[in-house]
């Protein structure tokens, strides 16, 4: 059993939206918050989606998804298989074969993943745009406050616990080389 997965099944509490829209909620027992974990994370999405096209061998699979370890496409596969997604097959061979592929379950799950799919293509150059914002944001110099700017009060007196420009400007001890 995966760290974090409980045994018993919690139902979600019913939405005030019209339709009674049934939610997941925050809650970590709750099943429907566990079965999206699982099938929306990076490795169960590529796998579902290349097994789509057929039957593939564990070999095969760890080829055509970039960036995966041994170990995490062996997990990835388990919690799929546990989950009903996906059909493991051994064949009594010397070395011994193993073939993964969907199981009707699991296909149908791949029209709604084509259709996040095909939101995310439609949608991309907006999202590099707002992240692009973002990041310039996140990178732009935070200025205070005009009051706060200035360590020195009307009269010319020092706040206290402020540093006047000439007394920060000077070296501490010694002379300092020039910076290179």
């Amino acid at each position: 059993m995966e760290d974090g997965t409980l045994k018993s099944v919690e139902h979600c509490a019913r939405t005030g939206l019209p339709d009674d829209a049934v939610q997941w909620d925050v809650r970590e027992g709750c099943e429907v918050r566990q079965i999206l974990d699982r099938i929306a994370d990076k490795w169960s999405l590529l796998v579902i989606a290349l097994l789509e096209d057929g039957t593939l061998r564990f070999s095969e699979l760890q080829r055509l998804v970039d960036g995966i370890s041994q170990r995490m496409l062996t997990v990835t596969l388990r919690q799929l298989e546990r989950d009903g997604l996906v059909e493991r097959t051994v064949y009594p061979v010397v070395p011994p074969r193993v073939e993964y592929a969907l199981t009707p379950l699991g296909a149908s799950l791949h029209a709604t993943i084509q259709a996040l799919v095909t939101w995310t293509e439609a949608h991309q150059t907006r999202i590099a745009a707002a992240r692009a914002a973002y990041d310039a944001r996140a990178q732009a110099p935070v200025l205070p406050p005009a009051t706060a700017r200035s360590a020195v009060t009307a009269r010319g007196a020092r706040r206290p616990g402020s540093v006047t420009a000439s007394a920060s400007a000077a070296p501490a001890t010694g002379t300092t080389s020039p910076a290179r």
